[in-house]
């Protein structure tokens, strides 16, 4: 199709690109915006969109990123579009002291994977570091990522994990990412804090996602486990704008959405659909199970409509970018695990 994306500028370009409706939100909003953790895989594009945004509905706004950055091409990627930068390590209490009052914070840290063998690690990342934001920014609004990981597994065709069931983390990983939100929520009924919490689960950008791991296997004749059968996933452009369009709805006790891409996918029948366009029979391995984690995004389809891309259409764009050989971040998402070991 004419509209493939083919490089990773025409990409960046896609995925940072701010609908009308994001544009409202940031006319909407007082002040600047700081992100915490910018240097993972949406950060830069979440970071982009809202300059983008914010410049679009005349608001001069500084959009700060924070970070390692162990690489100075992100930094300087960054500062070129606009960005200012902030290097630090958000565990170092001192850090905190370099940072700008900010009445708008989105929340982007935390660690998944290798959290297995680091557990301490993933504690620290994934609910001490919130605390440490919530005693920063004590009047600031907050959007910050969770998981759709703190449900756990449930019957796939009942159509996902709803915002009001009941917890049930698998494994370290999940459990410190539900303390994450149990520490935000704690101060924002305490400080009357309005926060937002966003369950992603999972995003894609060409470059990684559930379908980039499944066509990356095809097109290597790898088998493909079907013991989580089922998934969700929503494009990262519209997993951006929605990010950010939560800043809207943040509220004191903690707003709560998951965000994800509307439609249930069968594992086999999305391997089967890549297998045509790249041109490879996939292989299967393992046993169907009737449980898996998926989210239903009903409350985020009622409140930001229906995402800008499809699930067919991103197979497609996946597919000519795999097929083509482009750059891959390289970070599986190990969706098929279902002991919560990442």
């Amino acid at each position: 199709m004419s509209d493939h994306i083919l490089n990773v500028d025409a990409l960046e370009d896609r995925l940072s690109a701010p609908p009308p409706e994001v544009v409202e939100t940031l006319a909407r909003m007082q002040g600047d915006l700081i992100l915490l953790g910018v240097g993972g895989k949406m950060g830069p594009s979440l970071a982009r969109m809202a300059k983008r945004a914010s410049d679009l509905a005349g608001v001069k706004r500084a959009v700060t990123g924070v970070a390692r950055f162990s690489s100075p091409r992100l930094r300087e990627w960054l500062e070129r579009h606009g960005i200012q930068t902030l290097a630090c390590d958000l565990l170092d209490p001192s850090a905190w002291e370099q940072m700008p009052d900010t009445p708008n914070v989105l929340y982007l840290a935390g660690m998944k994977f290798g959290s297995t063998g680091q557990e301490s690690l993933t504690w620290a990342m994934n609910t001490l570091l919130p605390a440490m934001v919530c005693r920063r920014f004590p009047r600031s609004r907050v959007v910050a990522f969770s998981t759709g990981n703190v449900y756990g597994l449930v019957p796939a065709q009942l159509g996902g994990s709803l915002e009001t069931d009941i917890p049930a983390p698998v494994g370290e990983y999940a459990m410190s990412c539900l303390g994450r939100e149990r520490v935000f929520e704690h101060f924002s009924r305490t400080q009357g804090m309005p926060v937002a919490l966003v369950r992603l689960n999972y995003a894609c950008d060409l470059r990684y996602g559930v379908m980039v791991d499944l066509a990356q296997k095809i097109l290597a004749g790898v088998p493909v486990n079907l013991g989580i059968s089922w998934f969700n996933t929503l494009w990262q452009g519209d997993a951006n704008a929605f990010t950010l369009r939560c800043f809207d709805h943040a509220a004191s006790p903690p707003f709560l959405v998951n965000l994800t891409g509307p439609e249930l996918l069968s594992v086999r029948v999305v391997c089967e659909t890549l297998g045509r366009l790249l041109g490879r029979k996939p292989v299967f391995t393992g046993a169907e199970a009737d449980t898996a984690l998926v989210s239903n995004a009903e409350k985020a389809l009622q409140l930001f409509g229906p995402p800008k891309v499809s699930a067919s259409q991103l197979l497609e764009w996946v597919a000519a970018w795999v097929r083509a050989e482009l750059p891959t971040l390289n970070k599986p998402t190990h969706f098929e695990s279902r002991e919560g070991r990442f």
